[in-house]
C-alpha cells in the first residue's frame, strides 16, 4: 500500500512512471520537438539543420566543438551535419589564423536567411502550446521550470564531486 501524497512527493514502492515528473517533461520536449521539426519543415529545414544554424546565427557556438557540446551529440555527427550544411551551401568552415586546430563555422547568406525562420517558427510554437495560458502563469510556469533546472544542476554537480577521487587516492584499484 502507498502512503498519502506527502513528502517525499515520490514514493519508489509504488512508483508509477506515468506520474512521473521527468516522463511528463521528456514527453512534452518530445512534442515540441515533433511539432517545431514539422513546421520547420515548410521552410525546407530539418532537424539536423534548423538547430546548428540558429546555434551559430544566436551566437551560442562558432565551432564544431561547441555544437557537439550544445547539442549532445558526437563530434562524428557533427562533421557529417556540417558536412551537409556545407555542400547546401548554408555555411562554411576555416581553421583559425591563431590555432589551426581550430575550426570556426560561419553561415552564409542563405544560411542566415534560413536561421532567421527559426525562432519566428520556435515563437509560434511556444505560443501555440501556451494556448489558454495567462501571462502570469506563463511567469509561474518558467520559474518553475528555472527551480528545477536549479535542482538539477546542484544534483548533477554533488553527483560529479561525491564521483571525483580525492587527491592522490587512485579512482581505479
Amino acid at each position: 500500500m502507498c502512503p498519502s501524497r506527502t513528502r517525499p512527493l515520490y514514493d519508489g514502492r509504488c512508483y508509477n512512471v506515468g506520474d512521473s515528473m521527468g516522463h511528463q517533461l521528456v514527453r512534452m520536449v518530445a512534442l515540441l520537438r515533433r511539432v517545431a521539426d514539422a513546421r520547420m519543415a515548410a521552410h525546407g529545414l530539418t532537424d539536423a539543420q534548423w538547430k546548428p544554424l540558429w546555434l551559430l546565427d544566436s551566437g551560442r557556438c562558432a565551432t564544431p566543438i561547441e555544437l557537439a557540446r550544445e547539442m549532445e551529440i558526437d563530434a562524428g555527427a557533427v562533421t557529417r551535419m556540417l558536412d551537409r550544411l556545407e555542400t547546401k551551401g548554408l555555411l562554411v568552415r576555416t581553421r583559425s589564423d591563431t590555432d589551426r586546430r581550430v575550426v570556426q563555422l560561419a553561415l552564409t547568406e542563405a544560411g542566415r536567411a534560413a536561421a532567421a525562420q527559426v525562432p519566428m517558427v520556435l515563437a509560434e510554437v511556444n505560443n501555440d502550446i501556451l494556448r489558454g495560458f495567462s501571462a502570469q502563469e506563463h511567469q509561474q510556469l518558467r520559474h518553475f521550470l528555472e527551480r528545477l533546472q536549479a535542482n538539477g544542476e546542484a544534483m548533477q554537480s554533488a553527483t560529479a564531486t561525491a564521483t571525483t577521487p580525492a587527491p592522490g587516492i587512485p579512482d581505479t584499484p
